[in-house]
Formats: C-alpha cells, sequence, structure tokens
C-alpha cells in the first residue's frame, strides 16, 4: 500500500490527534455535498485575490492528478468555481477541492460526485484578471498550507499533515489507530472512568 492510500485509510480524528490544532482547519470549511468520501493527496496551492478565480482556473490544467487543490480566497461574495471547472478537475484526476471560500452550481458538483469542500454556495461567479504565483504557501482554514502537504478531507474534518513529516505522522496515526482497534469499550471505558475520577479528585470535586 502506498503512502497516500495508507492516509485515505486513517480518519482525520486520528491524524489530528496525532498533529495538533493548528493543522486542523476550522468548521467552517465542510463538505459541501455528502456523504462524501474520504480524499488523501498533496496540496496544490493557489491563492484568488477578493472577487476574483482566475488562479483556480489556471490550476485545473497544472495539478498533478492525485492532487488536492488548496485555495486561499479573498472573500465570501464570489463564487471560486462551478460546475464546467470541478467537472474538468475531476476529469484531469484531481482528488478534491478545498476552497476557503464558496463555489456554485453544487447539484452539479454533487451529482458528479466530486468533493468539494468549503465555506458554502453561492451563485455570482468572480472575475478572472488577477494573476498570483502558484504553488506558495497559503492559509485554508486557519491553517498554513505548503505546497506537497498531505491534506486528508472527510465528513470529520480537514487535516494538513507537513510534507516533511508525513512519515512521522503515518507511522504515529497507524500505531494509535492499531492500538484503539484492539481496546475493547469495556477496557477503554474502565481507563476512561479512572482517569476522570483522577482529574476530579485533584480539582477538588465531591460527589
Amino acid at each position: 500500500m502506498n503512502e497516500l492510500n495508507e492516509f485515505r485509510t486513517i480518519s482525520p480524528t486520528t491524524l489530528a490527534d496525532v498533529l495538533g490544532r493548528a493543522q486542523v482547519m476550522d468548521i467552517g470549511i465542510r463538505p459541501l455535498w455528502s456523504p462524501i468520501p474520504r480524499v488523501a493527496g498533496p496540496a496544490f496551492t493557489v491563492r484568488c485575490p477578493a472577487g476574483d478565480n482566475l488562479m483556480l482556473h489556471a490550476a485545473i490544467h497544472r495539478a498533478a492528478p492525485g492532487s488536492v487543490v488548496v485555495v486561499e480566497s479573498g472573500d465570501l461574495d464570489y463564487a471560486l468555481a462551478g460546475g464546467n471547472v470541478c467537472a474538468v478537475a475531476q476529469r484531469r484526476g484531481v482528488a478534491a477541492f478545498v476552497v476557503d471560500g464558496v463555489i456554485r452550481d453544487l447539484a452539479e458538483v454533487r451529482d458528479a460526485g466530486f468533493p468539494v469542500f468549503g465555506r458554502g454556495v453561492l451563485p455570482i461567479p468572480g472575475t478572472k484578471k488577477a494573476v498570483t504565483p502558484l504553488n506558495e504557501p497559503v492559509r485554508c482554514g486557519g491553517v498554513l498550507v505548503h505546497p506537497g502537504d498531505i491534506v486528508v478531507a472527510d465528513e470529520e474534518g480537514i487535516v494538513v499533515a507537513p510534507h516533511a513529516r508525513r512519515e512521522q505522522v503515518l507511522l504515529e496515526a497507524r500505531h494509535k489507530a492499531a492500538k484503539e482497534a484492539d481496546e475493547s469499550l469495556d477496557a477503554w471505558e474502565a481507563a476512561h472512568r479512572a482517569r476522570i475520577d483522577k482529574a476530579l479528585r485533584e480539582g477538588g470535586f465531591e460527589d
């Protein structure tokens, strides 16, 4: 199993426990249709100034198959992409869009089964004038995302594993997932009760 396939088998919940809060996007960026499959892929990063979507439209022809296109947007007043842009991205092998903004034509996107995570839907498109560099660090959902970072997203949330740490993150996440799978609910409950009761005693709580 290759690295990306392994990341795809691990829940963002487990990865978040390993990575910490700074690598988890905020709750405003959610699946725009459901049930949405879990996606995992290297980030192809895009920055779109307020009211403009030129560079996302450029990115779909330049992102490698399997990429997750991650977009920093300057506003929520204009759609970054619509049905045709998502369809072309899907046809070219892009795994998903994760946008700190809005899209339109959601029915088309949902019917095509193209995973999009964003802040919402708005029918007004942006202009196509502002040229900015592609594949530079961007901030999306409060997380600093570098090109090549591994993005894992599903209905539980979106996590970003830094490229330089991906092997260690995967190792720790595999270990954590295996440990949780081997623990019965009875064992978990006993350990949980002991831990909570200890914290309560130390805090001066009395039943």
